[in-house]
C-alpha cells in the first residue's frame, strides 16, 4: 500500500529550488496519436482495420499484414505484469533526480507487450491496468496501475509527476465571486488544497456565498483580483506569484449579442478584454514564477486551468462576439502550453456546455451545474489530463465536429 502524501513543511528560503528538467520528448508523428489519447484521458491504440491486430509502438503499416489502414480505437487496458526492475540511476538529468523509478513489462490481454512506467503496489506477476498519462514533457507514456484502485494511490511519487493532483497544493481562482469561481475553490478544498486563494473583482460588491466560504475554511485566503487591471494582477503577483502551484481562470464575460446587428464594437471589446486579455496578463504576471517553481519538490507548479467553452471550437452566432472572445482564447492557451513546455507545466482547457449560471437564465435545458464542472476539473487534474469535456451538449457537439463540421456550423447558424 503507497504511504500517504505527507503535508509538506515550509521551505528553507536558503535552499535550492531545483530547475525544472523534461524526460525525453521526441516521438514519431504516429505515436503523436496516443499523445491525444492521454491528453483526453481515454485508452486508445492503433487498430488494422484489414486484420484486427492492435499495434504498438504505433506504426505506419500493420506488423502482422502491412495494411495502411490503422485506426485508433478503445484497447482493452487490462494485462499481465511479467517483469519489473528499479532503476537506480540513470544518464537522463530528469531521471536522475527522481530515482529510484520502477519500469516493467506487461504482457496486454489485447496482445502486445508493453514497457511501462509501474506503481508501487503492482505485483509482478498480478493482474494489472494500463492507463495513458502525459508525462511533463508532455508526451504520452504507459503507467502500469493496480486492477483495482488501492489507498493513497495517487499519492505515489512516479504517479503523481505524471498528474496535477491538487491535494496539499496552493490555488489561485481568478474570480472567486463567481457561482463557478466558488464551485471550484469548495472541489480543490475537498480534494485536499492546502490553499485557495480566492480573487475578488468587485471588493464593492457583497456576495454571502463568498464571504461564508473564506469565514467557514482557514485554507481560504481571500485576495484583491481584477484581470482587466494589470496593476490589480500584478500587485497579486508581487505578493504570492512564487506561491501558487495551480491556477484556475474562472474570470469570464458572457453576453447575447451577434456581429451584423450592431453599430458598435462594444461588447466584443468588453468580451476581449476579459476572457483573452485578463487571461494573458494572468500570465505574464503568474506564469514565469509557476515555470522557476515547476520542479520543486512534490508540492510543485503543475497546472494552468482556463475554463473555456465548447463554443470556442463551434462559434454560436447568437453570441458571435463571446465566441470569437472563446476562439481567441483558446489560441492563446495553445500558445501558453508551447510555452510552459519547456517547464512541465500542464495547461489544460476545458469545454463545458451551458453553465446554469447568471448569464444563462435564457437558456433552454440541459445546464450544468458550476459543482460539476468543477468537479471535472479536479478529476482532469488528478488525471493530468489536457483537454476536458463536461457534459452532454459539448460531448455531442465534439462527436459531431470530428464526423462533419460544416454540419454543425450550419446546425449552429440556424
Amino acid at each position: 500500500m503507497t504511504d500517504p502524501l505527507v503535508k509538506p513543511k515550509k521551505k528553507n528560503p536558503v535552499e535550492r529550488t531545483r530547475l525544472p528538467t523534461r524526460p525525453p520528448a521526441p516521438r514519431s508523428r504516429a505515436a503523436q496519436g496516443l499523445t491525444r489519447a492521454a491528453a483526453e484521458g481515454v485508452f486508445e491504440m492503433q487498430t488494422c482495420g484489414d486484420c484486427g491486430a492492435l499495434q504498438y509502438p504505433p506504426r505506419e503499416v500493420c506488423h502482422q499484414c502491412l495494411s495502411e489502414r490503422l485506426v485508433w480505437k478503445d484497447a482493452d487496458p487490462r494485462g499481465t505484469l511479467i517483469a519489473t526492475t528499479v532503476l537506480r540511476h540513470s544518464n537522463d538529468l530528469y531521471f536522475r533526480e527522481r530515482l529510484p523509478w520502477k519500469v516493467g513489462t506487461v504482457k496486454m490481454a489485447a496482445g502486445p507487450s508493453v514497457v511501462a512506467h509501474v506503481h508501487e503496489d503492482c505485483a509482478e506477476g498480478g493482474a494489472v491496468r494500463l492507463a495513458l498519462k502525459l508525462d511533463r514533457s508532455g508526451q504520452a507514456v504507459l503507467h502500469a496501475l493496480p486492477e483495482k484502485d488501492t489507498p493513497n494511490m495517487n499519492d505515489a511519487p512516479q504517479l503523481r509527476e505524471s498528474t496535477c493532483d491538487p491535494k496539499f497544493r496552493r490555488v489561485l481562482v481568478s474570480d472567486g465571486k463567481s457561482a463557478m469561481g466558488l464551485a471550484v475553490a469548495r472541489a480543490m478544498l475537498d480534494a485536499g488544497a492546502n490553499a485557495v486563494f480566492l480573487g475578488d473583482p468587485t471588493s464593492w460588491k457583497t456576495v454571502k456565498a463568498f464571504d461564508a466560504l473564506v469565514a467557514s475554511d482557514p485554507r481560504v485566503q481571500p485576495v484583491e483580483l481584477d484581470v482587466t487591471d494589470t496593476d490589480s494582477v500584478d500587485r497579486l503577483a508581487a505578493s504570492i506569484g512564487g506561491k501558487v502551484e495551480i491556477l484556475v481562470n474562472t474570470a469570464a464575460y458572457l453576453r447575447d449579442g451577434g456581429i451584423l446587428g450592431r453599430k458598435d464594437v462594444i461588447l466584443a471589446r468588453d468580451a476581449f478584454e476579459v476572457n483573452v486579455l485578463g487571461m494573458m496578463r494572468l500570465a505574464q504576471a503568474f506564469g514565469p514564477g509557476m515555470g522557476f517553481r515547476a520542479a520543486d519538490g512534490s508540492n510543485n507548479a503543475v497546472a494552468w486551468v482556463n475554463i473555456l467553452s465548447i463554443h470556442a471550437l463551434a462559434a454560436l452566432p447568437a453570441r458571435g462576439a463571446w465566441s470569437a472572445s472563446m476562439a481567441a482564447a483558446l489560441s492563446a492557451a495553445q500558445t501558453l502550453r508551447a510555452e510552459f513546455a519547456g517547464a512541465g507545466v500542464r495547461v489544460m482547457n476545458v469545454f463545458p456546455g451551458p453553465i446554469d449560471e447568471e448569464w444563462e437564465q435564457l437558456t433552454p435545458p440541459p445546464k450544468l451545474a458550476p459543482a460539476a464542472v468543477a468537479k471535472a476539473i479536479v478529476q482532469g487534474l488528478q488525471g493530468g489530463l489536457e483537454d476536458v469535456y463536461v457534459g452532454d451538449i459539448a460531448e455531442e457537439l465534439r462527436t459531431r465536429l470530428r464526423e462533419n463540421h460544416k454540419a454543425v456550423e450550419r446546425e449552429l447558424g440556424q
